[in-house]
């Protein structure tokens, strides 16, 4: 009897494959409908915090960050052990009850789709909505090439984000905490991290660093299995060469590869079209080699992020398998 305990135990640890390759296919067939009701409360909370720790300085930020993240990575872990204790059936359920909820592409996919769709059918005023409610940025004035470009870029920058890091620290760590680690880190560099300078201090300095340290890898292994799956060469050569010129150079990274995979152009200065701002040009480095973004290589992206998926799943099932033997 022990001895069928440890194994189940054992196999609950080595199910991370089919725990990710679950959650991808419920995702497919019944997409979480409404996230904001799940965002909200976690808004309140930060807000909660920080008003009771920013002081405006350095250690402040990181003991908000601590008091954010840790008791939620120990609740998790927590309720895993507990679930692997009673049958690791529970506890790969709980692990794929979180993973639905940090890691898919129906967290981005359904804007991309729909900007497809828009570009495909010569939609151009449909598009440029499309595309400024994605990126809460004004887009009156783009043409069709300008809104593929965009487009594009925000699949690579949210796919990495929503799916290949998420991945990866799932795998990483025990139960669901790398999961819940990396969305907790980015979504508090996204609010906490921009509020830098005079008006707020260096309250939001530790939680850029440590989303920045929590994201090295990962950006990097993004990068390279676009590269596996794409044009290898095109896409190194851009990663090198181009990817320290964007205004980020992380997300530089994961673009010029993608783009440099697909031989697409990314990047290059466009017209803005947010308010008082008419006219504007964002001068923008340029991204990738090849031909003008169009909706052909939406499809293309498409394809490269599947292929990307498919790879780290063969990795992690044959690392498992591995672990099995040995």
């Amino acid at each position: 009897m022990e001895r069928n305990d440890s194994s189940l135990c054992y196999l609950a640890r080595a199910m991370t494959v089919l725990a990710l390759i679950a959650t991808l296919l419920i995702e497919q067939l019944r997409p979480l409908a409404d996230r904001s009701k799940l965002a909200a409360p976690l808004l309140a909370i930060k807000r909660l915090i920080e008003r009771n720790t920013n002081a405006g300085e350095h250690h402040h930020g990181a003991l908000a960050w601590l008091i954010a993240v840790l008791p939620m990575l120990l609740l998790a872990l927590a309720i895993h052990y507990v679930l692997l204790a009673i049958h690791p059936l529970l506890a790969w359920l709980w692990n794929v009850a979180v993973l639905y909820v940090t890691l898919g592409f129906r967290q981005f996919s359904h804007h991309f789709t729909d900007i497809h769709r828009a570009l495909v059918d010569g939609d151009l005023p449909r598009a440029r909505r499309l595309i400024a409610a994605w990126r809460g940025r004004g887009a009156e004035d783009l043409d069709s090439v300008e809104v593929a470009r965009l487009a594009i870029e925000e699949a690579f920058v949210a796919s990495h984000r929503h799916v290949f890091a998420v991945l990866f620290w799932f795998a990483l760590l025990p139960g669901p905490a790398g999961a819940i680690l990396y969305r907790a880190s980015l979504a508090l560099s996204q609010t906490w991290g921009r509020q830098v300078g005079a008006e707020h201090g260096d309250f939001g300095v530790f939680s850029q660093r440590a989303h920045a340290w929590i994201d090295w890898l990962p950006v990097r292994l993004t990068a390279v299995g676009f590269a596996i799956v794409g044009n290898f060469e095109d896409a190194v050569a851009c990663w090198r060469d181009q990817a320290a010129a964007w205004r980020d150079p992380e997300a530089g990274i994961v673009l010029a590869s993608g783009a440099g995979a697909i031989g697409v152009l990314l990047g290059m200065p466009i017209r803005t079209g947010d308010a008082g701002a008419a006219g504007h040009i964002d001068d923008r480095a340029t991204l990738g080699c090849g031909e003008e973004a169009d909706a052909g290589f939406l499809s293309s992206t498409v394809g490269l992020v599947w292929r990307a998926l498919v790879l780290w799943l063969l990795v992690l099932t044959l690392v498992a398998i591995a672990r099995w033997v040995s």
